[in-house]
């Protein structure tokens, strides 16, 4: 009898084992599935290592990879593939932020309880919110220069917009030894970069809140601002200002002397609190996250910080997201790459049918900013240039050693027909209104049939 009360007790532990494990295989399937049904080594998806199943579209339908015989083939118009190359990937995989790569389980039409079996063996179609022609535009304007453009609905979060450069024909892709430098990185994705003085929304964004006579404020710019060792320049003597005649001139001595007065904590914080210093995602791909270094034991390094030089960084999407939230009256509506996934028979397998929403700022302080980002665009960057377009906007020229400036130019236009958030950065590009703000507006009258 005891001998088999033992032997009963070790079959019920070992089922219990063999449970335990059952549900920690199915939770790891659960969670990495997909990934293992991507795995370039699964023949029955790949072939040489290159996807052979799935299409991928834009908004309107247009084709911009599928599969052919067997091969991967892309869209007839060289400029459409150039343009969408981070988006869609290349054949060999090497964009990691792309559908092609990242997404690959959607365009295989990945499920749990088939994995990529199906009966018509083509894979999925996999809609993006891009619009493939604003992509050409946005590509045309950066006219060959590092950087990169950005456009979203602001109230959808749908990406109309997404163009990285350096860019090449995934067509006819180069040898990974002969490509150019950086070309496989995503810069809207993937990448961080030093901000200059669009970080001087982050600053006043704090400013605001925590500054109560900052609207009665008189501030005096001499040119130079001296915070111990450090000397904190501006491009001019600006003289006696408003805080909003030094946002729309881009005084780096108030804003250095703003920083000063927050301090540390509070300025890490509002960076914290604005999205630009932890990673999200889009669509389940993780976005880089930036960095500042502030101490208030080192004022001058506090005091470049608050005018986005120094050690900040941020991501460009990171930033959209931030003018997304300021136009949304401090809502933020999560960015979206991907539409939905159909499958062969146009079933739709997945719909992003409500945004998520995060409030980064309130709305008081959102409706403020957005009125003097307004204000800067009217008195100072010009409404021509924009059309009819309600533009609010700030630029940023971000000093970065002795190679010429990064150019910026982030905003949106404030009108429920065009609810359009935007980033445009070029890698060295100098002045940020000049070069920046140029491909903004070009982009911009595409995106609104201007």
């Amino acid at each position: 009898m005891n001998r088999v009360k033992g032997r009963t007790i070790s079959l019920l532990i070992l089922c219990g084992i063999f449970i335990v494990l059952l549900l920690l295989f199915l939770i790891d399937y659960e969670q990495n599935g997909a990934k293992w049904a991507a795995f370039p080594g699964n023949s029955h998806v790949y072939s040489d290592g290159i996807l052979t199943v799935g299409t991928v579209l834009d908004r309107n339908g247009v084709v911009l990879a599928t599969v052919e015989d067997g091969r991967r083939v892309y869209n007839e118009d060289k400029t459409v593939r150039k343009s969408t190359l981070h988006v869609v990937g290349d054949a060999a995989g090497n964009i990691g932020s792309s559908v092609q790569t990242f997404f690959a389980d959607r365009l295989m039409g990945y499920s749990m309880i088939n994995g990529v079996y199906s009966l018509h063996g083509t894979g999925d179609n996999v809609y993006l919110n891009i619009d493939s022609q604003l992509n050409v535009a946005a590509y045309q304007a950066l006219d060959g220069r590092n950087g990169c453009v950005g456009i979203y609905d602001y109230t959808t979060g749908e990406i109309l917009c997404l163009v990285s450069s350096a860019s090449f024909d995934p067509a006819n892709p180069p040898a990974v030894e002969e490509a150019a430098d950086g070309v496989y990185i995503n810069r809207f994705l993937s990448s961080t970069f030093t901000p200059g003085s669009i970080f001087k929304l982050v600053t006043l964004t704090a400013a605001i809140e925590n500054i109560d006579d900052l609207f009665q404020r008189q501030f005096s710019c001499n040119g130079t601002l001296t915070v111990g060792d450090e000397q904190v320049t501006c491009s001019q003597k600006h003289g006696d200002l408003t805080i909003g005649q030094a946002l729309s001139v881009s005084c780096n001595c108030v804003f250095g002397q703003l920083a000063l007065e927050l301090g540390a904590d509070v300025l890490s914080r509002y960076a914290t609190q604005l999205g630009l210093l932890d990673s999200f995602t889009v669509d389940g791909y993780p976005v880089a996250a930036g960095s500042i270094t502030v101490d208030d034991q080192d004022p001058g390094q506090l005091a470049w910080s608050g005018i986005g030089q120094g050690q900040d960084l941020v991501n460009p999407c990171a930033m959209l997201r931030v003018m997304g939230a300021i136009a949304n009256h401090g809502q933020a509506v999560s960015p979206h790459l991907i539409s939905n996934s159909a499958s062969f028979f146009g079933i739709p397998i997945s719909l992003h049918l409500f945004s998520d929403q995060e409030r980064l700022v309130s709305e008081a302080t959102a409706n403020t900013l957005s009125q003097m980002m307004r204000d800067n665009v009217l008195n100072y960057y010009g409404q021509d240039n924009f059309g009819d377009l309600a533009v609010c906007a700030k630029s940023g020229t971000a000093e970065v050693g002795d190679a010429s400036p990064h150019a910026w130019f982030v905003g949106f236009v404030a009108d429920e027909e065009h609810p359009l958030a935007f980033v445009v950065f070029v890698e060295n590009g100098g002045g940020g209104s000049a070069v920046a703000g140029k491909i903004t507006a070009t982009v911009l009258r595409k995106a609104c049939g201007q």
